[in-house]
């Protein structure tokens, strides 16, 4: 076996990929959008091995829960790389991030983030973390740390993933969810900003098949498919805790009040996969296709790829990006309240008994993602 001859340097860090420097530069330049996100518990600055959070408010809490929450945006990174714009995707990150804790009736509290790349480029990583500061601020929560990882050999020079965590409060007789839900209440639909951050993975392999670059102009988006395509995530976080505090879920003495009882964040899976994670067992929530136009971007992938809307209604969320279940007496209110906030919601439908189908009705999910709990029947056509 022939031995490896030296080399008449040495062998560095650097050499082998890996630039100290250049990750210094990139926490200068996003340091002050971090420090900017930062509200009233924050403890210390950018920089520390660890993020520090004074809870020492929260002693006010009579019995409080901590609520956590992580995810990344999947393969809509390619978008952002194929585009060279990588200071909206943080959006998508801390969207799939903080609505899914605020779906309990949480507020977020803070956030960190994690970048694995294949080099670090200072102007494109700070481009990132200021995207992420940004929806964190829109959340009013604090973004107290991150750690940006770089991968030489592993990911190409212009690859990147993200991720996060974040973690949030409730106090637990305020704590939303499948046991607040009753027969007749109303459910409530949120519109979605487009794709948001699921099921990337068909429509690149749609438009992929079809030939389609991003730089089509599409003239029923009025622009790119690529700027479609990139659109930020909805960050509804603030929204929907200002909704709960607007209709409580209790009353003054404490039981069921009528107000709202409960969220569904419309992700991986589709509207009738994640609502049916939030209703309890025995009842089912009638959605009513023709309630809400189908956007643009839903109607060109499925045509396109000649998807069959079984599989995009279990996939994307075509529009609907949150939902609410209130009591019927406060749903005129509460979608009001929704659209004066600039949320554009409305009726999607309603709860009532279930009613189980046969067995191959494609229309009706049930005991979805691993929860063992009510029932989302899809009715009718879409407008």
């Amino acid at each position: 076996m022939a031995e490896s001859q030296p080399t008449t340097s040495g062998l560095t860090y650097a050499s082998a990929g890996v630039d100290v420097d250049a990750g210094d530069r990139a926490v200068e330049l996003m340091k002050d959008a971090v420090k900017a996100t930062h509200r009233q518990g924050v403890v210390g600055g950018v920089g520390g091995f660890a993020g520090l959070f004074d809870v020492s408010a929260l002693a006010q809490f009579r019995k409080p829960y901590l609520a956590t929450s992580t995810d990344g945006v999947g393969t809509k990174v390619a978008i952002a790389q194929a585009l060279d714009i990588h200071d909206t995707i943080g959006f998508d990150l801390v969207g799939m991030v903080v609505d899914d804790i605020v779906v309990v009736g949480a507020k977020p509290l803070y956030m960190t983030d994690y970048i694995a790349c294949g080099r670090v480029v200072p102007e494109r990583i700070a481009d990132i973390v200021r995207g992420i500061a940004s929806a964190c601020s829109t959340a009013d929560t604090a973004l107290v740390g991150g750690e940006t990882a770089e991968h030489p050999g592993l990911l190409g020079e212009n690859e990147y993933d993200v991720a996060g965590a974040a973690t949030g409060i409730v106090e637990a007789d305020e704590l939303l969810g499948p046991d607040r839900v009753r027969e007749g209440d109303v459910v409530i639909g949120m519109a979605s900003s487009g794709i948001h951050s699921n099921g990337y993975s068909l429509v690149r392999k749609v438009i992929n098949v079809a030939g389609w670059s991003l730089d089509r102009e599409v003239s029923e988006f009025g622009r790119t498919l690529g700027e479609e395509l990139l659109e930020p995530t909805k960050v509804y976080a603030a929204d929907v805790l200002d909704l709960a505090r607007a209709f409580p879920v209790n009353g003054e003495d404490g039981s069921l009040g009528h107000g709202v009882r409960g969220f569904s964040h419309v992700t991986g899976g589709g509207l009738a996969a994640n609502l049916a994670r939030v209703l309890p067992q025995g009842l089912e929530a009638r959605i009513d296709r023709s309630s809400w136009e189908i956007p643009a971007i839903f109607r060109v992938i499925g045509e396109l790829g000649k998807v069959p809307q079984a599989d995009l209604e279990r996939t994307l969320n075509l529009g609907v990006g949150m939902v609410a279940i209130v009591d019927p007496s406060v749903a005129d209110a509460a979608i009001a309240h929704l659209n004066e906030r600039g949320v554009s919601s409305w009726a999607l439908g309603v709860v009532a008994t279930a009613n189980p189908p046969a067995e191959s009705d494609v229309d009706y999910v049930q005991g979805a993602k691993g929860v063992d709990g009510g029932a989302v029947r899809m009715i009718g056509s879409y407008a």
